[in-house]
């Protein structure tokens, strides 16, 4: 570029000093791919840009993001740029996703234009510029510049008809297909990326035959078809299915209050079905708005579960020029349909021909009888050791390893190691009867071996306690000691963790929030800098206290179920557990948005509850219920927010599809709820022969009977007294991380203690290294090597890639359960039955036979 040009392109702008100055100046449906600048090759890159832009060579792209921030790029002064690079030090030092190589080129550039490549000014400069410029005017994370755009386009159509009525109809049919059959074995949903498939096809369609007529309301003009189904249509129309992508939580507890195997209250009816749905589902919204500036408007929340959606919707609906990319031409349009037609077609094999590749136990096939093989190496009963262990990718995608951080896959990965060796122990050496029983199990045992059965030790939801000292305490398996210490430490680590290494962000959000109670002209984004903030602070926010009303709604429709019933359930627990959820989903969704890891609730609700009513099992279930659904719907929603401002959806228009949704899903699933109940023979029954059997309404009910009747005292008293110290032992031992995160933190960067205490947690749930070996695999090769050495592919493709495969998998597991399952067609050959031929498909085998005494453990008990 001549000095001409230059002073030409640098006159022609309008501004520069912020990330809004020129954006509505390009045209509306050019394809945006986000600039990515790569170490040695950044000056080289620069000057193809620069003669793409002018000459247009088709060996490379200047499309409009790369021309966005280059503009801003050219005209940056590197007095400014030095001062934005010391600022990112500052800040993400200790960013285990700031990519490492970047920040070690900041810090040599940050050292002076001598001490940078031989002395090359122009160089130094040059990548000072680079740098300063796409943490300024973009993203300091090359995951987030891959799946958004460093501009807006606030003119485009959101809202439209067409929108909410295509949002309405497959919130319906989502909540009606994923609550019909989630209690059905198998069960079939439709999953949050089938929806997206679906949304798109639906979404051209209506733009291809609605006619252009509408009317006119408040000055704006609203037609049936506005134009081209575009991507903010589309992921505003996904956030509203998004609601509806799983059955509602709240609905197998509802069974277990209602059905006459378990509870069988007869006030379990519509009207409390509706209050106890919508008080859970809005409390997590609620909550969601609250914690917004904790976890949505820093940087640093980068919510890494949340891209592939991101690059999906962009794929779909955005067009791209064609570019080769280490040698890859493929748009990513044909990308995701040849990756989703081969997933399809691949999970005939691991869903039904050969299902010996789902969970692939290939080493206990040599000796199917050895019970230490099997405990060793099995897939079912065992531990897992196993290199290859599955072909499924529903396995293989169990931790996202294509989506999440590979550090956090790695330590999650070392937790689960480190666990299975504490398991091994406690099993070899009898730990507190361990030996008896199945080495990783998530039921529950009586003293002879045999499945503890609740209703002997309850009359009428109360304790019984002459049948308790008559029948048995409960027994769990190893895995599942070290699951329940394990899970209840973490939330005090958890908690501590944060405290210590966020509390500049956590302080900061606290004087924002109080700031914006205070005044109430101030805007929820003045405090926060980054460009994308910037961006959504064009468009008029949700007061905060539109949240605060729903949360008053939600507390109020809560009261209305517990007090207004005789589910002897008291209003002060209800507030103790809305508080202690409300402390702890602070830190959790920290660590979800920059891991990609949730830290579940239900264990820690289920034993505070249990220690507050004891031998109230219908308050612990109800209880538990607003405990875990207000974890599990507040990160759902807060995930959904984030996509939103990546996406630059108005934040109004996202409060009122999501308050829609909620609305809809709720009248949905107790509407199905109560058809199931009343319209299928046997519903809930074991012999039921649609195999409607409630599988999990019946481990929900095992566990209420035991937390809530039984009461973890006497389970951690008198059996497990270790597990009540966790607390603890975890709040201690996060200060030697602490520590040595503030004395070598480079070093220390990329070991993550509540992480590793996450790995601990994850046995004694039926899960163990087979579902997380392949997950390190997978991570280890997409996003690790393959980031590293081949970046620009892995920007353009990965998160393609792994949404292709989740949805082939989607309607391939819907296409075989609808024309095969459901229909009881099946394939009985070898390759069907040799996973499960052996000890380790019994699952149920143990080291040690009962003694012939006919019991094990202590001969009286109360």
């Amino acid at each position: 570029m001549s000095d001409a040009d230059f002073e030409e392109k640098k006159a022609a702008q309008v501004s520069v000093a912020t990330v809004n100055s020129a954006e509505d100046n390009y045209e509306k449906e050019v394809q945006t791919e986000a600039l990515y600048v790569d170490g040695e090759e950044r000056a080289k890159i620069i000057h193809r840009l620069t003669a793409v832009h002018h000459n247009g060579d088709e060996e490379g792209v200047f499309d409009k993001g790369a021309e966005f921030l280059f503009d801003r790029m050219a005209v940056l002064p590197v007095e400014e740029g030095i001062e934005i690079l010391k600022a990112t030090v500052k800040d993400h030092l200790r960013d285990e996703n700031f990519p490492a190589v970047d920040m070690d080129r900041i810090i040599a550039l940050l050292k002076g234009a001598e001490h940078y490549q031989g002395g090359d000014r122009d160089a130094y400069e040059l990548d000072i510029k680079i740098e300063a410029a796409l943490i300024k005017y973009h993203s300091p994370y090359p995951e987030v510049r891959a799946v958004c755009d460093p501009f807006d386009e606030p003119a485009a159509e959101i809202e439209t008809i067409r929108m909410y009525f295509l949002g309405i109809c497959w919130v319906a049919l989502g909540s009606f297909i994923n609550q019909f059959f989630s209690q059905r074995q198998p069960a079939l949903s439709i999953t949050s990326q089938a929806c997206q498939i679906l949304l798109y096809f639906c979404g051209k369609f209506l733009a291809r035959v609605l006619p252009d007529r509408g009317f006119t309301f408040y000055g704006h003009y609203y037609s049936l078809n506005p134009g081209p189904w575009s991507h903010k249509e589309q992921m505003l129309a996904t956030l509203m299915v998004n609601v509806a992508s799983a059955a509602a939580p709240v609905g197998s507890a509802l069974l277990v209050l209602r059905m006459p195997m378990f509870f069988s209250l007869e006030y379990v009816r519509f009207g409390f079905m509706m209050l106890l749905n919508l008080a859970t589902l809005f409390l997590g919204f609620g909550v969601a708005g609250i914690v917004r500036r904790f976890v949505i408007y820093p940087v640093k929340a980068v919510w890494p579960t949340v891209l592939p959606t991101l690059a999906l919707n962009r794929a779909l609906l955005i067009s791209e020029k064609r570019v080769s990319i280490n040698g890859w031409k493929i748009s990513k349009y044909r990308f995701f349909m040849w990756v989703m037609c081969a997933s399809f077609f691949w999970y005939f094999f691991p869903g039904y021909i050969f299902k010996a590749l789902s969970y692939f136990n290939w080493i206990t096939w040599i000796a199917p009888n050895n019970f230490n093989l099997a405990v060793i190496c099995g897939s079912y009963l065992g531990l897992g050791f196993n290199p290859i262990t599955t072909f499924d990718w529903s396995i293989i995608n169990y931790t996202k390893p294509l989506v999440v951080p590979f550090f956090s896959i790695l330590n999650n990965y070392i937790g689960v190691l480190m666990g299975a060796f504490i398991v091994l122990a406690m099993y070899w050496t009898n730990y507190s009867n361990t030996a008896y029983l199945p080495i990783n199990s998530n039921s529950v045992w009586d003293n002879t071996g045999t499945k503890y059965n609740a209703t002997r030790v309850a009359i009428n939801n109360k304790f019984y306690e002459e049948g308790y000292k008559a029948y048995s305490p409960p027994f769990t398996s190893a895995g599942y000691i070290l699951t329940n210490g394990a899970a209840l430490g973490i939330h005090t680590l958890a908690l501590a963790y944060i405290l210590l290494t966020e509390y500049k962000m956590l302080w900061g959000a606290c004087k924002d929030f109080y700031n914006q109670i205070r005044y109430r002209g101030r805007s929820n984004f003045e405090s926060y800098s980054d460009p994308h903030t910037r961006m959504m602070a064009k468009y008029p926010e949700v007061p905060d206290w539109w949240y605060l009303l729903v949360l008053v709604l939600s507390f109020a429709c809560a009261v209305a179920a517990c007090a207004g019933y005789p589910t002897n359930t008291p209003v002060w627990a209800l507030i103790i557990v809305i508080i202690v959820c409300t402390v702890m989903l602070i830190p959790s969704a920290i660590i979800a948005s920059v891991t990609g890891y949730e830290l579940g609730f239900a264990n820690l609700i289920f034993i505070i509850i249990g220690y507050m009513l004891p031998g109230n099992g219908i308050a612990n279930m109800i209880l538990r219920q607003f405990g875990w659904d207000m974890d599990q719907q507040t990160e759902s929603f807060v995930s959904d927010l984030k996509m939103g401002h990546y996406v630059k959806l108005p934040p109004r228009a996202m409060f009122r599809v999501q308050m829609l949704a909620v609305v809809v899903q709720s009248f949905m699933t107790v509407a199905i709820l109560n058809f199931t109940i009343d319209s299928i023979n046997n519903f809930c029954s074991l012999t039921q022969p649609d195999h409607f059997t409630c599988a999990y309404p019946r481990s929900l009910y095992s566990e209420g009977i035991l937390y809530g009747i039984v009461g973890p005292r006497r389970m951690f008293n008198d059996l497990y007294p270790v597990v009540k110290y966790t607390f603890l032992i975890c709040f201690v031992a996060v200060f030697p991380f602490w520590l040595l995160k503030l004395k070598f933190p480079r070093a220390m960067l990329y070991i993550h203690p509540v992480l590793l205490l996450n790995g601990l947690s994850k046995w004694g749930q039926a899960y163990n290294l087979s579902e997380y070996t392949p997950g390190l695999i997978a991570g280890f090769f997409f996003n690790f090597w393959i980031k590293r050495r081949y970046e620009t592919w892995w920007t353009k493709y990965n998160y393609v890639l792994t949404s292709g495969l989740s949805a082939g998998l989607a309607f391939g597991g819907m296409f075989i359960f609808l024309t095969l399952q459901y229909t009881g067609t099946s394939l009985s050959w070898w390759g069907n039955r040799v996973s499960s031929a052996g000890i380790d498909g019994a699952a149920s085998a143990a080291k040690l036979p009962v003694p012939e005494s006919g019991y094990f453990g202590p001969s009286t008990w109360g």
